[in-house]
């Protein structure tokens, strides 16, 4: 299987930043895609920004201009930058992967990490 550990999260005051990362461990991974998702409580999981094997990129209308997502393909990490952090930003962040690894045939594979807590203070 494909594992994932996120690391980064923590508390911030409203306008600070903190950055996330990803990073996927298995045999032979090639990803379609890599993202992260947030949950507050009582709320439904929802997209924060995705990054395609294609490097098509998408965000939340929420973060846009705010949030940015990298890859470093070298490390199988995926990185969210978040600037002008707002109380309603505060969830639990879940890296997702999405691809197939295997070293003599394929398997597909959707992976999420255990998440890391963001709590942004007014």
């Amino acid at each position: 299987q494909v594992h994932l550990v996120e690391s980064g999260g923590g508390l911030v005051q409203a306008g600070g930043s903190l950055r996330l990362s990803c990073v996927a461990s298995g045999i032979g991974i090639s990803f379609n895609s890599m993202g992260w998702y947030r949950q507050a409580p009582g709320r439904e999981r929802q997209l924060v920004a995705a990054i395609t094997n294609g490097g098509t990129i998408n965000y939340a209308d929420s973060v846009k201009g705010r949030f940015t997502i990298s890859r470093d393909n070298a490390k199988n990490s995926v990185n969210l930058q978040m600037n002008s952090l707002k109380p309603e930003d505060t969830a639990l962040y879940y890296c997702n992967a999405e691809g197939t690894y295997g070293q003599f045939y394929r398997r597909d594979f959707d992976s999420w990490g255990q998440g890391t807590q963001v709590t942004v203070s007014s």
